[in-house]
């Protein structure tokens, strides 16, 4: 069995393990993304459902992507960090900040979205390919 992605906030009041690979990795440019992170980007790793355990209580916060549908983005109420998000339009998927995984040197971007809301400051690797907003599925 491969080793399972785990990682968690800053405290340790939450913590998550997942099984299998990421079925997506991305750094994102979207305001909303540049909000939370306090920079550019959020660096994110998106996974199947099936394979994810999260304990701890987080806090959770809804707000409406450009796409119409809710995100809920969970972060620890106890030191703030924000660890996960998920959407209520794709239930069968959970997305980690890059950060919080125990060992971040896991996390390979292959995108960058919402290249379009991007900063000339917020230089990220240029051999990625970059799409102006979220690409097809």
């Amino acid at each position: 069995m491969d080793k399972p992605y785990t990682g968690g906030c800053a405290c340790g009041a939450i913590r998550y393990s997942i099984a299998g690979e990421p079925l997506f990795s991305n750094h994102c440019q979207c305001r909303d993304c540049q909000r939370e992170s306090g920079t550019g980007h959020g660096s994110y790793a998106t996974f199947a459902r099936a394979g994810v355990t999260v304990t701890g209580e987080a806090g959770r916060w809804d707000m409406v992507g450009d796409s119409g549908n809710v995100k809920t983005r969970g972060f620890c109420p106890l030191c703030g960090v924000a660890v996960y998000m998920t959407f209520a339009a794709m239930p069968d998927i959970f997305t980690i900040r890059a950060a919080s995984l125990d060992e971040p040197a896991r996390y390979q971007p292959q995108v960058v979205t919402y290249a379009a809301r991007g900063h000339d400051w917020d230089q990220l690797d240029p051999s990625l390919p970059k799409f102006a907003c979220m690409p097809p599925g």
